[in-house]
């Protein structure tokens, strides 16, 4: 590593990286969020039910333009280089601000800006969790480089004198961009008034550039709050509901803090553990309220974690823990603690390439379908295609599933018929394409995965269900799973999926 400069090792690190995104990303169909966010890009509007629009609304020029699952994924995959960039940059001005801070003291012994930029990037890099988010955009892809983008403005408030109306501007601009990215922004808000409320000697509320910048950040979520007040503000009540999970359990709050030490690796918590054992001195409080990026929103979805959750909403938070683990493990990596860092680098990045091996083989072979999650991956593009050809031969009203996580790759690959949702759940298809009309026949879609009776057994259903077609989705001679089709005809109202 010796002929490379730090910097060009963290470019090709994420070059590498980036190559095996593209690689899968041409290789797989959408996962059931890809396919729903993919969908609001083809039905703009000004928010969602589940969301704000901006992930829709940043990949509406490529889904207008191709239907490519590959080319689609170039948007997460630029917004996950961005991600690293930021990594790398906040960590330099950390570095900066604890060389500046310190007066000298200690910080001959502090590795060099850019070996502590490359450890923060590589940290990032061998987790296995940001890999899934650069290959399918999610909420929290956007959030990641925003909520770096606000903690670069953080550390700038924190070392200048003063901020200009254009850095004010520039943080309610990323504000804003956040809100409109997921409603869990409001976390990485917090941690930013927490920065400011440290910094106490530097006036901020009596400023007109702050009032401006919440202005701006306002403004851009206006299309949120506007459509939510047209919508009873459903989006919001979804949410508190959802965020509250069901009945807490400290069995789930363990399974979630081990799963996440699992998927983003024990470097960055090592990392940040050395940092600030070693590294803060006399920047100590304000490099604590930084760390507030981390620990806010992390201990909020821990709490949350005992009555669920799912562990990719902790991501953004972990890409900003990463510029303080660089810093520390670039610190333990001078004073020649290597070979715990190469193992656990190694190891990291054994899991990744094993992750990425399994998605491609179609994971692993099992008596049970269901036990094999990868299989979702596989078979919903034909599956589509064969529901859209029964629908037309059949002079069927539509397609319809059982549950609210079929429908969104039933819909994007067979558009644009209209697809229904057969449960009592409100949700972003009764939007899209409304109620299932009294005496409708649809096809219906049951996949081997999540598999449901068929929807007659009550008074509030279809009249009869006679099967159609079956479609068996296999990948390298094994079964991955089973559609089967049915033309249901004559509904009679909606029904519990049992």
């Amino acid at each position: 590593m010796r002929h490379q400069s730090p910097s060009s090792w963290a470019v090709i690190c994420v070059c590498i990286a980036a190559l095996v995104h593209f690689a899968l990303g041409f290789s797989i169909e959408f996962s059931v969020d890809e396919a729903h966010y993919a969908l609001y890009a083809q039905h703009l509007a000004w928010s969602y039910f589940d969301h704000p629009p901006l992930v829709g609304w940043i990949q509406w020029p490529l889904v207008a333009l191709t239907s490519s699952e590959g080319f689609i994924r170039l948007v997460p995959e630029l917004l996950w280089v961005i991600s690293c960039l930021l990594v790398y940059q906040v960590t330099l001005e950390i570095h900066h601000f604890i060389q500046g801070r310190n007066s000298g003291y200690l910080t001959s012994a502090l590795p060099s800006a850019n070996a502590c930029g490359l450890m923060a990037v590589l940290a990032i890099v061998a987790a296995p969790m940001p890999h899934v988010l650069a290959i399918g955009l999610l909420p929290d892809t956007l959030l990641a480089p925003l909520s770096l983008g606000l903690m670069f403005m953080a550390l700038r408030w924190l070392i200048q004198d003063h901020f200009s109306i254009g850095d004010w501007l520039l943080t309610g601009a990323l504000l804003g961009l956040a809100g409109l990215s997921k409603y869990t922004a409001i976390f990485t808000a917090l941690a930013l008034v927490l920065v400011f409320v440290v910094a106490h000697r530097k006036p901020w509320i009596s400023k007109i550039g702050f009032w401006l910048a919440i202005l701006l950040a306002l403004i851009f979520i206006g299309p949120v709050l506007y459509w939510n007040w047209l919508n009873d503000w459903i989006s919001f009540k979804y949410q508190i509901a959802h965020g509250s999970g069901g009945e807490w359990l400290w069995r789930r709050l363990s399974a979630f803090l081990g799963i996440q030490i699992l998927v983003f690796g024990p470097l960055l918590i090592i990392g940040s553990y050395i940092f600030l054992k070693d590294c803060i001195h006399a920047t100590r409080l304000s490099l604590l309220a930084l760390f507030g990026f981390f620990f806010i929103p992390f201990t909020i979805f821990a709490s949350l974690s005992g009555g669920g959750g799912l562990p990719h909403w902790t991501t953004p938070a972990w890409f900003c823990l990463a510029p303080f683990a660089g810093i520390g493990l670039a610190k333990a990596w001078s004073l020649q603690h290597r070979t715990v860092i190469r193992a656990l680098l190694i190891f990291q990045i054994a899991l990744c390439l094993i992750g990425f091996g399994f998605v491609l083989s179609g994971g692993i072979t099992s008596a049970s379908i269901k036990s094999n999650p990868i299989a979702d991956l596989y078979g919903w593009k034909l599956a589509g295609q064969k529901a859209a050809e029964l629908t037309q031969a059949t002079k069927a009203d539509g397609i319809a599933v059982q549950n609210w996580t079929l429908g969104s790759r039933a819909a994007w690959y067979a558009k644009p018929i209209p697809v229904f949702v057969l449960d009592q759940r409100k949700d972003q298809f009764d939007i899209w394409f409304g109620q299932l009309p009294l005496g409708a026949n649809i096809v219906l879609i049951n996949w081997s995965g999540m598999s449901f009776s068929p929807p007659i057994a009550s008074q509030s259903a279809f009249e009869r269900c006679e099967l159609l077609d079956s479609l068996e989705i296999t990948r390298f001679g094994q079964v991955l799973s089973k559609f089967d089709f049915s033309l249901c005809s004559n509904w009679q109202g909606p029904v519990f999926a049992q």
